[in-house]
């Protein structure tokens, strides 16, 4: 049996916080790495890298990946959608700006809330949970507001395009959350669950790149390639992923979305450590609403 938790503890806390710190970073590594590696080759490489390293480990930990248990068809669902989500994103980040992409990404855990009331009826949210949801994503949406600033795009941009695949991209990472609970995954051990969807998605992207005219003549003699790949590779998508569908396995997959709206805020708040940028009035707000709306949520 799982023990499922209603609420999340400080332990819960604790790793969402450093899951969503180290994918407010993510998005900036992957835009940076585009003018070195194309966008599906460098998901498709992420995703073998990172399947492979969750074999490693679960063989270490005497984990079984390959036993028939009812997953294979959720799973090769999940690793689809999974490599889906991951196309839009890495085409997106060459048609429209990081932030805005990383903004509209966050739709997620509106699909989550709108779906999991139909798998478990103990995830119905209460009017006020709705709120503190609503309130996450405002505040979210004011943070970026001087940037997204409301300005026509310039003739001929693409950027409607990157918008476009970045609200596509939150709809499959929602339907991804939702697979998951909904089927035998849910009780599959979350290394398995990550292998499922690294390993398809890692053949799908690598397939697919070479398809849609991608080159692969990379240099790797500089260390921006590699420390780029060991970033995107072990650091997120083993490791912060592994996590992550261990924290979906043991506690409420809304008020986890909940904590999701961090992400973008802290992306913002490292560009002021790394970059020196200023943290505004409205950012500050922000941050103000990002907490209450997770508090609302994950009020007891």
């Amino acid at each position: 049996m799982i023990e499922r938790r209603s609420h999340l503890d400080s332990r819960a806390i604790t790793l969402l916080l450093g899951c969503c710190l180290l994918w407010g970073l993510q998005q900036i590594v992957v835009k940076a790495t585009l003018p070195l590696m194309p966008p599906i080759a460098q998901a498709g490489l992420r995703s073998g890298i990172a399947a492979l390293l969750v074999w490693a480990w679960a063989s270490w930990r005497g984990i079984a990946l390959f036993s028939r248990d009812g997953t294979g068809w959720p799973g090769l669902l999940a690793g689809a959608l999974f490599a889906a989500e991951f196309v839009c994103i890495y085409i997106g980040l060459g048609h429209t700006a990081a932030s805005r992409l990383v903004v509209l990404l966050y739709l997620s855990p509106f699909v989550v809330a709108a779906g999991m009331p139909f798998i478990s009826a103990a995830e119905r949210l209460s009017m006020r949970q709705t709120a503190g949801l609503g309130l996450g994503f405002a505040a979210v949406v004011l943070a970026f507001s001087e940037g997204l600033g409301g300005a026509a795009a310039p003739a001929g941009s693409t950027q409607w395009l990157g918008d476009a695949l970045a609200v596509l991209a939150a709809l499959l990472w929602g339907a991804t959350t939702l697979a998951i609970r909904a089927t035998r995954l849910a009780t599959a051990s979350p290394e398995k669950t990550l292998f499922y969807q690294l390993a398809v998605s890692g053949v799908v992207l690598t397939a697919l790149s070479p398809l849609t005219g991608e080159s692969w003549t990379l240099h790797w003699t500089g260390a921006a390639l590699w420390g780029s790949m060991f970033f995107q590779a072990v650091v997120v998508a083993f490791a912060s992923y592994l996590v992550w569908f261990w924290l979906i396995r043991h506690y409420p997959a809304t008020r986890l979305a909940s904590f999701t709206f961090l992400t973008p805020l802290f992306g913002l708040v490292m560009g002021w450590l790394l970059l020196g940028e200023a943290i505004t009035l409205r950012l500050a707000l922000a941050l103000g609403g990002v907490a209450v709306g997770i508090w609302l949520v994950n009020r007891k």
